[in-house]
C-alpha cells in the first residue's frame, strides 16, 4: 500500500513537472504570433484565477465547514508571498523573449544552488557537505548546458540577466509557499499567491504595453497557459509531495528540465549539442545528490 502511495505520488508530481516544462515552449509560440509579455502573463493569470475561484468554490460545497478559512493576515502574508511568483513569469517570459527556451530552463534551474544560499543566509548556518558538492556539479553542468565552454553563438546578456532574475523569484516564490499559512488548504493558498501575483503582473503591463491590448490572447493561448502554467502543476504538487517526501519529489520535479529542452528541441527547432545534455544530467545529478540521505543506510 505504501509503494502504491508512492507511485502515486512520483506520477502526479512528474506530471506536474511535465507540465510546467512545456510553458516556455506555448510562450515562444504566442510571441511568433505577435502576441507581448503583458499580454500572455494577463491571460495566464487571470484564467488562473477564475480557475482556483472554481476550485475553492467546489471544495467548499463538497466539504462545507471542515475548509480551513485563511484569516486576513494569512491573505496578507499569501498575497505577499505571491508577489515573487507575478516578477518569476514576468522575468522568465522576457528572458526567452532574448535567449532560446533550452537556454532559459537551465538557468531557471539555478534555483538549486540559490535555495542552498538562501537556506545558510536564513538559518544562518553552513551548508553540508553533500550540498556544497551539488552546487559545484549544478554550476558546470550549467556551463555545459548553455553550451558556454565551446559556444561560436553570443547569448543576449538581456537574457541571461532575466533568466537569474527568474531563478532567484522562483527560489523565494518555493521558500514563502512552503512557510506562510501552511495550515489553509492548498487551494485557498494558491488562490490568495495568484492574487499577489497578479497585481504585480497587472502593474507590468500597465507600465509597458505600448500598443492596445490583444484580446485575441484570450482565445488562443490564455487557457493553455493557465492550465499549464499556474492551474494543473501546484494542485499535482500540493497532492504528490505529501505521498513522495520532499527528497524523492525534488528529484522527479526536475523532469521539468528534459521536458522543456525536448519541447524546444521538436516545436521550436532549437539546436541542442550533446554536450549541453551532459550538462542537463548532471543538474539533475546534483539534484539527487543534494535529496538522497546516504546516511541512511550506514
Amino acid at each position: 500500500m505504501i509503494k502504491n502511495n508512492v507511485l502515486k505520488g512520483v506520477f502526479l508530481v512528474g506530471l506536474g513537472a511535465t507540465s510546467y516544462g512545456m510553458l516556455a515552449t506555448f510562450v515562444k509560440i504566442a510571441y511568433g504570433e505577435g502576441f507581448t509579455t503583458p499580454e500572455v502573463t494577463i491571460a495566464q493569470f487571470v484564467y488562473g484565477i477564475t480557475g482556483m475561484l472554481l476550485i475553492n468554490m467546489f471544495q467548499k460545497a463538497k466539504k462545507g465547514n471542515d475548509v480551513v478559512k485563511a484569516s486576513k493576515k494569512n491573505i496578507t502574508q499569501l498575497m505577499l508571498a505571491g508577489t515573487s511568483l507575478g516578477m518569476t513569469s514576468i522575468f522568465y517570459y522576457l528572458a526567452v523573449k532574448y535567449i532560446p527556451v533550452s537556454i532559459a530552463i537551465v538557468l531557471l534551474m539555478q534555483t538549486v544552488w540559490m535555495g542552498v544560499l538562501f537556506e545558510m543566509i536564513l538559518e544562518k548556518k553552513l551548508p553540508s557537505t553533500q550540498k556544497i558538492i551539488s552546487v559545484i556539479i549544478v554550476l558546470f553542468g550549467t556551463a555545459l548546458a548553455t553550451n558556454l565552454i565551446q559556444s561560436k553563438i553570443e547569448l543576449d546578456w538581456r537574457g541571461i540577466v532575466l533568466g537569474l532574475l527568474a531563478a532567484t523569484s522562483f527560489t523565494t516564490t518555493m521558500f514563502t509557499a512552503n512557510r506562510v499559512a501552511t495550515h489553509v488548504s492548498s487551494a485557498q493558498r494558491s488562490l490568495f499567491m495568484l492574487l499577489g501575483g497578479a497585481v504585480i503582473v497587472t502593474g507590468f503591463a500597465i507600465a509597458t504595453q505600448t500598443t492596445p491590448f490583444n484580446f485575441e490572447i484570450f482565445m488562443k493561448w490564455g487557457i493553455i497557459l493557465a492550465l499549464f502554467g499556474t492551474i494543473i502543476p501546484p494542485l499535482l504538487f500540493n497532492a504528490g509531495f505529501p505521498l513522495t517526501g520532499i527528497g524523492l519529489g525534488s528529484i522527479v520535479s526536475a523532469l521539468e528540465l528534459p521536458v522543456s529542452v525536448l519541447m524546444a528541441y521538436f516545436l521550436l527547432s532549437e539546436k541542442v549539442i550533446l554536450l549541453q545534455w551532459v550538462g542537463i544530467i548532471l543538474i539533475i545529478l546534483a539534484i539527487v545528490i543534494m535529496n538522497v540521505n546516504f546516511k541512511k543506510k550506514a
